[in-house]
């Protein structure tokens, strides 16, 4: 290879000499720009004022548009490429020259002078100078120069702006093992990144809230989420999950499953009969399902409001009744625990004649709550249905209690009204016929009359 008419061995001489040679042409070209610059400074200042405005110079490299040139920024994750490109729009065979931050020469046509092997030439031609740096890191952030030694010569510079993702993401949870009703702490951090990165919370696929912190060290920034978790027996098992956004990153993520206990829940099925009536003479089996974290230990069946009945067999989760009569009528309730509290489950019972054949739609299954704090939604709905079972398995009884009063009531209403008018029943007595009594004919009695037609106006009226 000839570098400006050398031969290639010796090449050491020959690069220095070219590069003085560069240099000393170089100096001359800026002591003849310069002398312009000074020239037409000094007639600037004897132009006439126009339009109102004075013109002024403005040097050609202050520009970044309309040059010959051509680059552009470089974005690049540390540890990767960067590619820079130094472009002539219009080539007269100029020299073209790359410079680092510190304005050394990185390559002087398609020679390197800088040591640094991380510069390799990609292309190189009288329109283009291409240039890679491998393996990128932060101290090699800066500006890059572009430079063509035209008639002034030209200058620009491109930016290498470098990337670094979170080194670490890390979730710390405050609890290991969370009670249902309790709000936990948890903590993310993504450490060391540039520019600070943006965490995203996530339980299961719903987006949460959280509060972040930035800090910074140097040019690297280090982020903390917090997100406050109030928990229940539906987040057990759930991942949390801590997602960065980043540029220099995609899909980094970490979690961390809930893991949380809960006070049992409690059902209780009826085994026989199966569907239909629980008739007197007929056996009944009830079972008892209780669920919870940690598994309930401890299980009992009792009567509320009342004694167990001692024909009533009770056989762990099961209870059962062989013969039922009249008096097993009820509420049965079961209870289960655990380490971290008591729930339990109701089926009320009626017990029907051997001839009732009215069979209701559901049987009398309630599951209460020991608390506010303990109600389930889904709990309820299966209560509410049970007990409205258990009304219409009653219905014909209250029905034909209602009636039987209203009828009473309707007697007893009768019999007052009866004896208060036969009380108020008499004989109507006035004033006009006092002292006909005495007399001896109809004639006498209207004589002998009181007042006589001459005092009819004073008549008065009583009732006897």
């Amino acid at each position: 290879m000839v570098h400006g008419g050398c031969s290639a061995v010796p090449i050491e001489p020959c690069v220095h000499a070219l590069l003085n040679s560069s240099v000393k042409d170089r100096n001359v070209v800026t002591n003849q720009r310069d002398t312009r610059l000074q020239q037409r400074q000094h007639a600037s200042k004897n132009e006439q004022e126009l339009d109102g405005k004075f013109l002024h110079f403005v040097r050609f490299d202050e520009f970044r548009d309309g040059q010959n040139l051509v680059t552009e920024d470089v974005t690049v994750v540390e540890g990767d490429v960067a590619t820079i490109s130094c472009r002539v729009k219009n080539s007269d065979d100029s020299v073209i020259q790359l410079l680092n931050p510190n304005r050394q020469t990185i390559y002087f046509r398609d020679f390197r002078p800088l040591k640094d092997s991380r510069f390799q030439l990609v292309n190189f031609s009288n329109s283009e100078l291409r240039v890679s740096l491998t393996n990128v890191s932060i101290s090699d952030e800066g500006r890059y120069f572009c430079q063509l030694y035209t008639d002034p010569p030209q200058e620009i510079y491109t930016t290498i702006t470098v990337l670094v993702p979170p080194r670490n993401l890390v979730i710390d949870i405050q609890k290991e093992i969370a009670v249902e009703g309790e709000e936990i702490e948890l903590n993310c951090t993504a450490m060391a990144s540039r520019p600070a990165t943006t965490i995203r919370w996530f339980k299961g696929n719903k987006e949460l809230t959280g509060k972040s912190e930035v800090e910074q060290w140097s040019d690297m920034y280090t982020v903390t989420s917090q997100l406050l978790l109030k928990v229940g027996r539906e987040d057990d098992g759930v991942p949390v999950i801590c997602l960065v956004d980043h540029p220099a990153v995609k899909d980094l993520q970490t979690q961390r499953y809930l893991e949380v206990m809960y006070k049992p829940q409690v059902r209780v099925s009826q085994n026989y009969p199966v569907q239909g009536l629980t008739r007197e003479g007929e056996p009944l089996e009830l079972t008892c399902a209780a669920f919870g974290k940690p598994q309930p230990t401890d299980m009992r069946w009792l009567r509320v409001d009342d004694e167990m009945p001692q024909h009533v067999v009770v056989s762990g989760s099961n209870l059962l009744i062989s013969n039922l009569n009249k008096t097993d009528n009820g509420t049965y309730r079961c209870e289960a625990s655990n380490a971290v509290g008591k729930s339990h489950a109701d089926y009320m019972l009626f017990v029907y004649d051997t001839t009732a054949t009215t069979e209701p739609a559901v049987h009398g299954f309630t599951q209460l709550p020991n608390s506010a704090e303990e109600l389930d939604y889904g709990d309820l709905s299966d209560s509410r249905a049970g007990e409205e079972g258990s009304i219409r398995s009653v219905d014909h009884a209250v029905v034909g209690g209602v009636v039987a009063v209203v009828v009473f009531a309707m007697l007893c209403l009768l019999i007052i009204l009866g004896r208060y008018f036969a009380r108020h029943k008499g004989t109507y007595f006035t004033h006009e016929a006092k002292g006909a009594d005495d007399a001896a004919d109809a004639d006498t009695a209207i004589i002998n009359a009181e007042g006589g037609q001459n005092n009819s106006e004073e008549k008065k009226e009583y009732f006897i």
